[in-house]
């Protein structure tokens, strides 16, 4: 940099944007709060706590700087003094006007690595249980706003923060770029030839980690309890691996459901793939938002949820929800959609709420941000 480009760096205000890693969804977050700022006075400089250096992610996070610590996950156990010392660093070098930090982590540093006022993105539920975290939030609340990625998780953050106003803990939804996600999803014909699904099946497809949280066990419960009364040759798709694969095919052998179940593994960049399925089934319990719902209903595929967590909101459709849990419900949900399907208009429902145009114009107008801004003059 000359000197006269670090003057001009140094007479501008910056955002600092504080993440704990980019791994999964958390790059794509980095990008959606990053784009808040665009053709505004202030650039943006996103900090990655771990994760070793990277071109795509620097290109994926739509930030005028990127930094990246590298820490280890060990490394930042415990009172992450270097990752404190580095953020006060990374602080001083520049105009910070304030700092939006995801999770609790980066927000931990955050407030004792600098003075700037803090945006703490959250994007899970029990974040504020522990006391030790409730004090914490308490004795900075002067410069803390909280913003759940539902109404869900800011829900149960008011629940754990009683005292705090109303104001201070909002809902900003996470969102997609709606044009570039439709670009990279691949035709249904292409799509079910890299899955080696065929052309001609009905199919039910699910991604996520086969752990207990995403509970596919109730799904392949209820796709056995539909498969009679579904199209002749249905199949589900499971995209995603874990420590539950064993345990969930012995469940489809007992249901004698084996030859309608396919285990897809991990597929790089799922996401492209979705138009190969005709339903798309996610059984979690309590996700706190919800991406690949969106990703799944800008394919233009017919989305089922459980009617837990931050589901409900992403759908806003009541036909396309079953309790948590309730295979008997959802085998009733996958016959329905395989007769008649229900009125679900993903697209135009993710354009109304859960794009980034949409996240902008609520950021800049909710009070807490206001509050911030002011501050920042």
């Amino acid at each position: 940099m000359t000197a006269s480009e670090q003057a001009t760096s140094q007479s501008q205000r910056w955002v600092l944007q504080f993440c704990h890693g980019y791994d999964g969804p958390f790059m794509d977050c980095a990008r959606q709060y990053a784009v808040l700022f665009r053709d505004t006075p202030y650039k943006v400089c996103t900090v990655y706590l771990t994760g070793k250096p990277s071109a795509e992610v620097e290109r994926g996070s739509a930030s005028d700087e990127v930094i990246f610590l590298d820490y280890s996950s060990a490394q930042v156990r415990g009172l992450k003094l270097g990752a404190i010392r580095d953020f006060r660093r990374i602080a001083a070098s520049r105009d910070f006007a304030l700092c939006i930090a995801h999770r609790f982590k980066p927000i931990y540093v955050a407030l004792l690595g600098s003075n700037l006022p803090v945006i703490g993105v959250h994007h899970a539920f029990g974040d504020y249980k522990r006391r030790s975290r409730q004090l914490f939030a308490n004795f900075f609340r002067k410069r803390l706003a909280l913003l759940g990625v539902s109404n869900a998780v800011r829900d149960d953050m008011r629940a754990c923060l009683p005292d705090w106003p109303a104001e201070r803990i909002e809902t900003l939804y996470n969102r997609i770029d709606v044009e570039a996600v439709q670009a990279e999803q691949v035709s249904r014909e292409a799509a079910r030839e890299h899955l080696r699904l065929p052309q001609e099946a009905w199919v039910v497809g699910n991604v996520g980690r086969l752990h207990p949280d995403k509970d596919q066990a109730t799904l392949i419960r209820g796709f056995a309890q539909a498969l009679p009364q579904l199209p002749i040759d249905s199949l589900l798709a499971i995209m995603g691996s874990g420590r539950l694969e064993a345990q969930l095919k012995v469940l489809a052998a007992e249901l004698g459901i084996s030859e309608s179940v396919r285990f897809l593994g991990q597929v790089p960049s799922g996401r492209r793939y979705f138009k190969a399925f005709d339903v798309f089934a996610l059984t979690s319990d309590h996700e706190p938002f919800g991406m690949v719902l969106l990703e799944a209903m800008v394919a233009g595929v017919a989305v089922l949820a459980t009617e837990s967590g931050g589901a409900p909101e992403v759908l806003g459709v009541a036909e396309a929800l079953f309790p948590l849990g309730d295979d008997a419900v959802l085998s009733a949900r996958l016959i329905e959609a395989s007769r008649s399907g229900f009125a679900q208009d993903g697209v135009t429902q993710v354009q109304r709420f859960f794009t980034d145009a949409i996240a902008c114009v609520h950021f800049w107008s909710l009070p807490s941000v206001r509050h911030l801004i002011q501050e920042m003059a």
